[in-house]
């Protein structure tokens, strides 16, 4: 009997595959959704701290404290994790960094982080959460996911003495604070490994258990009612018939009425067939005697 045509592939291979097919899909599809989570769970976070950030600064840029404003910047950027924070004004200088070489360098407003905001006619003054989100990998190839926070102006601000700016401004400036992502990416590493060993478990489990039923409750029932089938053709009717599902018992007990039927034909054929011969011995002895008569 070939493996592939036997009744043992044909039930377990298709189980097997269907939950392999099926553990692996719910398993991706479970890893994207963790992952889209935590990804808006992140952004979250980050303009959370930038919002932090900028409430924490307002004190220092309401008394034009730069040097206060610059240490803090300077100690939030000394944070791991952090890979670079900024203040730059809504002319796109910045004005304090956490790296030095950055202060009075302009930049462009067509790359990330600012083309959001300034890729109309007039630049946008609110952004989405998403929107404020952007991400690159730094010079030193470390992936980054950056947010900009805007530090709106409030009524302390263009009342101050100190302070320049008009009400009609609405924007004065721009937090800018990049993260690494190496935390969160090593975070879906062991996420995407514990989710390959549970497919696994699972797999193993699942195909394990439909294997131990279906052999306990089809395939060895299956195999006996054969040998008694095989037993039972040879006209050995002493075998006890097998005790599985009520289908193979009924099947055992059919085969086992076929079988008596059959042996109850053959001897009475066998007794016809004896009583043919012995009718025709009888002619024929009669027949021979006839013959001697007439000589």
């Amino acid at each position: 009997m070939s493996t592939l045509k036997s009744i043992v592939s044909k039930a377990l291979v298709p189980v097997g595959l269907t939950v392999t097919g099926f553990v692996i899909v719910c398993s991706i599809l479970l890893y994207s959704f963790v992952k889209q989570d935590l990804i808006q769970d992140t952004i979250q976070r980050e303009i959370q701290l930038a919002d932090i950030i900028v409430k924490a600064t307002r004190y220092s840029m309401l008394k034009d404290d730069r040097e206060s404003l610059r240490q803090i910047i300077n100690d939030i950027g000394e944070q791991r994790g952090v890979e670079h924070v900024r203040i730059f004004n809504k002319r796109g200088v910045i004005m304090f960094s956490a790296h030095e070489e950055e202060v009075h360098q302009v930049l462009d407003k067509e790359v990330a982080g600012c083309i959001e905001c300034h890729a109309g006619d007039v630049p946008a003054v609110h952004l989405g959460p998403m929107d404020q989100a952007r991400y690159f990998d730094n010079e030193l190839g470390v992936p980054v996911i950056a947010i900009t926070a805007a530090v709106y102006n409030e009524p302390s601000c263009y009342t101050g003495a100190c302070h320049i700016h008009s009400a009609d401004e609405q924007i004065l400036g721009t937090l800018d604070i990049g993260m690494s992502q190496a935390p969160f990416l090593q975070s879906l590493a062991t996420l995407r490994i514990r989710l390959i060993i549970f497919c696994l478990m699972v797999m193993v489990l699942t195909v394990g258990g439909v294997t131990a039923l279906l052999r306990r409750n089809v395939l060895l029932p299956v195999r006996q009612l054969v040998y008694f089938a095989d037993r039972v053709s040879e006209g050995d009717l002493r075998v006890q018939e097998p005790r599985g599902t009520e289908e193979v018992a009924s099947l055992a007990a059919n085969f086992r009425r076929l079988a008596e039927e059959r042996l109850q034909g053959d001897a009475k054929r066998e007794e016809l067939q004896k009583k043919i011969d012995d009718l025709s011995r009888t002619i024929k002895e009669r027949e021979q005697g006839n013959s001697s008569n007439r000589l």
